[in-house]
């Protein structure tokens, strides 16, 4: 057992799956280094490392779940976001070694506020989600010209093609398909008819805006403890590129409304309505919605976990091999589509939709 505890997918440390970093490790990625702090992410073992008189961020994956050619896709990302201006890390090296990928990042300007809060706590303020908000909306003005094509298949990547189809279901058969991990985890799930019965219907109000979504290179995981603070509240750094995709503009500001408002790790899951709408007003004050987009940000917003719920649950089936984490990565497919039915689901469209549109946030 590490002496070193991960987060799980609920409130309580857990046993890491992927040992973790050590000084003999980064030494042999980046030279003599030492680690001086442990991320406790789960998916994947990462460290801030000391090396002469500066620190480095250095990240490993298993080769099941990245490989060089899979981390060069989100790293030409970073790079052309850095050409333009936005604040994010440098990539330094790509390394292989035996069964294992080594990437090198710097380590950011900022603080890390968030650092040992668990991936889906809220913001400490509504401040904080706005300064959000508006660094969310300089990336997207950042990303605009990077026209690579999505990602290969792999795990762990918060794609928009089943939902993004006028005609989801026949995309979603050719998604599993080419998942074989993922079909495999599926099979003890009525998934096809859970996908008709609570997602389908959710899809009928998205398909009349999806022909006027333009495509973007978007995060897809923008979330408080992947972002570093200055002193004064702003974003210094955007972190964690790992879920990066080709999707559009309004599906990421939708993940980070569903990651950051809604407090899925309490019970009776309740919303921080103030959050959602600093963060809303945050955007549009740098980046207006268009009209296609405001109609589409609340008809996206129960659908937006769904592709990454099923690449979470290929990922525990055949990757950690986790019976119960795959069971909890379904129910994520399902009841988060199902929440959004519910009453306070519901409120929170109804809040979305009478922000979403508004340029003259102060």
């Amino acid at each position: 057992m590490s002496s070193l505890l991960a987060h799980g997918l609920g409130t309580d440390p857990v046993d890491p799956d992927w040992p973790p970093l050590t000084d003999v490790e980064v030494t042999d990625i980046v030279g003599p280094a030492r680690v001086v702090w442990r991320s406790p992410r789960p998916l994947s073992a990462a460290a801030v490392v000391e090396r002469s008189d500066h620190r480095l961020f250095v990240k490993r994956h298993h080769t099941s779940v990245r490989t060089p050619e899979g981390l060069a896709e989100e790293h030409a990302f970073l790079r052309h976001l850095r050409l333009r201006g936005a604040p994010v890390v440098e990539v330094l090296d790509l390394a292989t070694r035996g069964e294992w990928t080594y990437e090198v990042h710097s380590a950011g300007v900022g603080i890390d506020l968030y650092r040992d809060a668990l991936s889906w706590s809220p913001f400490r303020s509504p401040a904080h989600a706005r300064a959000a908000g508006e660094a969310l909306a300089r990336l997207h003005l950042a990303a605009e010209g990077f026209h690579a094509q999505r990602r290969r298949v792999q795990p762990l990547v918060a794609s928009f093609t089943v939902f993004a189809s006028p005609d989801p279901l026949p995309e979603l058969e050719r998604y599993v398909e080419e998942r074989p991990q993922l079909a495999k985890g599926l099979a003890d799930f009525p998934w096809r008819e859970d996908t008709q019965r609570a997602l389908l219907p959710l899809h009928e109000n998205l398909a009349p805006h999806l022909p006027d979504l333009a495509p973007l290179w978007t995060h897809n995981d923008w979330h408080a403890s992947n972002l570093l603070w200055n002193k004064d509240g702003s974003v210094a750094t955007a972190l964690d590129f790992g879920m990066s995709d080709r999707t559009t503009a309004v599906h990421d500001l939708a993940t980070a409304i569903e990651r950051n408002t809604v407090q899925w790790l309490k019970p009776g899951f309740p919303v921080r309505d103030a959050d959602a709408v600093a963060l809303l007003d945050g955007y549009q004050s740098l980046r207006p919605l268009t009209l296609a987009e405001s109609k589409a940000l609340p008809a996206l917003l129960p659908l937006v976990h769904a592709e990454f719920a099923l690449s979470e649950l290929g990922y525990f089936n055949g990757v950690t091999r986790s019976p119960e984490n795959t069971r909890l990565a379904y129910e994520y497919y399902v009841g988060h589509a199902e929440w959004f039915s519910g009453e306070s689901g519901q409120r929170l469209l109804d809040l979305v939709r009478r922000h979403a549109g508004r340029s003259d946030a102060p």
